[in-house]
């Protein structure tokens, strides 16, 4: 208890040094960052193939889990790409002078102490750190016991960064990944200003009943495409492929496929033999089953009800079919998790409907889910 009050002490006081960095200073930190990871890499697939060697091949997480070369290039870039965004503090957001001569400015300032509460993805580890350094917060991390091995190694290489900048290492901190301190890190009100979680429902659900830290809550992906009886039906098959298949265990990822009455069948036809290659196990309605079945798609089922608003995490992924958009919103409305929701259409006024109505944090038109990315945005 002493050691975890210790550490969150340490991680209040890093703040002040952090709030005093340059935003050139902090542009160099991430600079060598990026540098550390490439010239790292045998090391990190070598710490990372432990956690994996932990984890059933058959398990939907090792997807996420796995670092390879090119995806720790990915991260490399990823923080280059931080680097060169515009420091969003010491921003004067308002100005103005009262009646009585009194002077008020509002300035965007860093938030303090972020703590953010993951599962398998220790790609989360580099992505938080590099951002919170950017935006002038210290993080506390606690990642899955799954990603042990990965994330000691990752935040190693961090601190050992800040240390050769002659910076305070307690400006990224990794949490005890045992279960049982989520709670100190959800109690720690004095020392943490802002919680986020990032992962299943179950784990939202916990940290948002039981925090006493406010919280910022990511959400599950339960992502939802709708192709509309306008829609250039091959580009329609081509971006729903890409949104279910390129990494189908990220919460970004494609769960269902709604499609027009009047479209489905050509619409399938298209989309059956490019999941086929990926051996996608479709849950269909009874409209989307038999227009399969006659296609003799092997990998189909007949959905059941709790199969809609279902985050399959895996090579899978429910079909219905609708009559018209009003039934789609519908759909979305009471099954989405409100994260990435995508249209593919012709209809500009039915595209501006859905990006006006559809209650999520992504809406797109004629583009995949998969773009719900913070680098990427």
């Amino acid at each position: 208890m002493d050691s975890i009050q210790s550490l969150l002490k340490n991680s209040a006081k890093a703040s002040v040094s952090l709030r005093k960095l340059s935003d050139e200073k902090k542009k160099l930190v991430l600079e060598l960052l990026a540098k550390r990871l490439l010239e790292n890499v045998s090391e990190i697939v070598a710490e990372n193939k432990k956690d994996l060697d932990q984890m059933s091949d058959t398990d939907p997480k090792k997807d996420r889990l796995m670092l390879n070369p090119q995806r720790i290039q990915d991260l490399a870039d990823s923080v280059i790409d931080i680097s060169r965004l515009e420091d969003p503090t010491n921003k004067i957001l308002s100005d103005k002078v009262n009646k009585n001569g009194l002077s008020i400015q509002k300035i965007s300032v860093p938030l303090g102490v972020v703590g953010v509460i993951y599962e398998s993805r220790p790609n989360v580890t580099i992505d938080v750190a590099a951002l919170c350094i950017r935006s002038g917060n210290v993080c506390v991390l606690r990642g899955g016991t799954d990603a042990f091995f990965s994330n000691t190694i990752l935040v190693s290489l961090i601190r050992d960064v800040l240390k050769e900048f002659d910076l305070d290492s307690n400006i990224v901190t990794l949490f005890p990944a045992d279960r049982k301190y989520i709670a100190e890190m959800l109690s720690a009100v004095k020392y943490i200003d802002i919680i986020i979680p990032r992962g299943s429902d179950q784990l939202i659900k916990y940290i948002r009943e039981n925090s006493l830290v406010p919280v910022i809550e990511t959400g599950a992906g339960v992502c939802h495409t709708y192709v509309e009886k306008t829609a250039d039906l091959k580009k329609a098959a081509d971006i729903i492929t890409n949104a279910k298949v390129t990494r189908p265990s990220v919460c970004n990822a494609l769960d269902t496929v709604l499609t027009d009455r009047s479209v489905a069948e050509p619409l399938l036809k298209l989309l059956a033999p490019l999941l086929k290659a990926y051996d996608v196990e479709i849950y269909a309605d009874a409209v989307s089953y038999d227009i399969l079945k006659s296609l003799n798609y092997s990998s189909l089922v007949r959905a059941k009800p709790e199969d809609f608003g279902r985050e399959f995490l895996d090579f899978k992924c429910s079909i219905k079919v609708v009559e018209n958009i009003d039934e789609a919103l519908a759909h979305i409305s009471e099954f989405s998790s409100k994260h990435s929701e995508a249209i593919i259409s012709q209809d500009q006024a039915l595209c501006d409907r859905f990006l006006t109505e559809v209650d999520a944090a992504a809406v797109f038109t004629n583009a995949s889910t998969r773009f719900t990315d913070g680098g990427v945005f």
